[in-house]
């Protein structure tokens, strides 16, 4: 079956969901903030979109580390931002580098949460104990999302660390035996991993996870110098039948990431239509104040910085290029049937000169 075709149905829906993107564009409510608190890391991945640097774990090279952002400095711009919304509303999520890396991000937690806003954290779980989890969760930890890339050889190829697997396993088991908590595994799926991904599902299963997000690596950065962690076209296909095979089994909650509009596969390897939420719903504190979208966009998409700018002002008033995709339509867009419902991807799929480096829809049309 092409799952390029989309049939009448789901052109309907599609068309419905563009309207109501349009309208949410249009008012811009903020609903997720990420702080970029750290780009120092324990580990050293292949695949690393922060290039992030590991303290003292590559001796061949010089290590330059970028001093973590002062709490304070965020804490000043949450309390301007605060007047504007809700906070009960905004999810305030620490990413980095590695989150844990921080001494201070109980504190941070605790300060976040005493002004009313959840806040979650993203972390790869190689510092996180008994010890340490107990600690966050009297701060008011609310969410965590926990990186684990499938079986140990294929976690520990990615991840470049010999424990790094034994320890994601270790911070596994305290999470899902926390009730409290919303969480995710998130896997990176590599050409060699993928045909073990029906056995790690039945192992993410037999542990009690209960919600899954998959990913794809695309060649930039890091990730470009290393063929082994992409996909072929044909196993991206493959790929996408599995998770929507899963999803049907119901037996664990698996979703796509928000990587690029999929075609025919729109709503049945994820929960909703594509869009992308980067300066829509979704905003970006960077490590040097800079206020973008998620923190996954490596590109200079820049609107502002904390230091010099006020944030809501920078929120309510910038983010041109976020919310108005026009200048995305050129190159393989130019003439594509599908421009109206993809507007070019994800903005993290984007280079410094606006060119898009990889399109979705394309690999499933080969």
């Amino acid at each position: 079956m092409d799952k390029t075709k989309i049939g009448l149905r789901k052109r309907l829906g599609l068309n419905l969901f563009a309207k109501l993107y349009k309208d949410q564009v249009e008012t811009h409510p903020l609903r997720t903030l990420f702080w970029e608190c750290t780009l120092r890391c324990n580990l050293d991945c292949r695949h690393c979109g922060s290039d992030c640097k590991s303290e003292g774990v590559r001796e061949a090279e010089e290590v330059r580390v970028i001093p973590d952002m002062p709490l304070e400095d965020f804490l000043r711009t949450l309390d301007t931002i605060t007047p504007h919304v809700d906070p009960h509303k905004v999810m305030i999520v620490f990413s980095g580098g590695e989150v844990l890396m921080r001494k201070d991000l109980e504190r941070a937690g605790l300060e976040v949460y005493k002004r009313g806003y959840p806040w979650g954290m993203v972390t790869n779980g190689m510092a996180l104990d008994a010890v340490r989890w107990d600690s966050l969760l009297r701060a008011g930890l609310h969410s965590i999302t926990l990186s684990l890339d499938g079986f140990e050889d294929d976690h520990i190829y990615i991840r470049r660390h010999p424990k790094s697997y034994e320890n994601a396993l270790r911070a596994l088991k305290l999470i899902v035996n926390e009730p409290t908590i919303v969480y995710d595994v998130v896997t990176c799926v590599t050409g060699e991993s993928l045909a073990r991904l029906s056995e790690f599902k039945e192992f993410l299963i037999s542990q009690g996870v209960r919600a899954w997000r998959i990913f794809t690596i695309f060649p930039v950065g890091r990730a470009a110098k290393d063929p082994k962690l992409q996909l072929t076209d044909e196993q991206f296909r493959e790929l996408m039948e599995f998770i929507k095979a899963t999803r049907k089994e119901g037996r664990i909650k698996l979703d796509y990431a928000c990587e690029g509009f999929l075609g025919g596969y729109e709503t049945e390897v994820r929960d909703n239509f594509y869009h992308c939420s980067a300066g829509v719903t979704v905003g970006g504190i960077r490590i040097d104040g800079s206020i973008s979208g998620c923190t996954s966009i490596r590109a200079r998409f820049d609107q502002g910085n904390i230091y010099k700018d006020d944030f809501w002002d920078v929120w309510t008033n910038r983010f041109e290029k976020f919310r108005d995709k026009n200048w995305a339509h050129k190159g393989v867009c130019t003439d594509c049937g599908m421009w109206r419902w993809c507007l070019g991807g994800g903005m993290h799929l984007h280079d410094d000169k606006e060119n898009l480096l990889l399109c979705h829809y394309n690999r499933l049309k080969k």
